[in-house]
């Protein structure tokens, strides 16, 4: 059967030991790749990635095609509107 748990808490003792052990691999494999920290997030990091290769930073255009995308998404809504009376 199963083991019964007070309402009051939220985590089993294998659920916490189980989040321990993770913490504890993830402060393992931070450490072997350099970072103290796992769960900080480092800038650097970011804007070195592969995956950011060949991309470019938005335009100052951006705020244009987004009116014109809402311009032409109520002219779509108007047009269904006005084919449905």
């Amino acid at each position: 059967m199963g083991r019964y748990l007070e309402q009051t808490e939220s985590r089993s003792e294998l659920q916490q030991k189980i989040a321990a052990d993770l913490r504890a691999k993830a402060a393992a494999r931070a450490k072997d790749e350099g970072r103290a920290d796992p769960y900080t997030a480092n800038p650097e990091d970011i804007e070195d990635s592969a995956y950011l290769k060949g991309t470019k930073k938005t335009t100052s255009l951006a705020g244009a095609w987004l009116f014109i995308f809402i311009l032409a998404l109520a002219v779509f809504i108007m047009f269904v509107v006005q084919a449905s009376k």
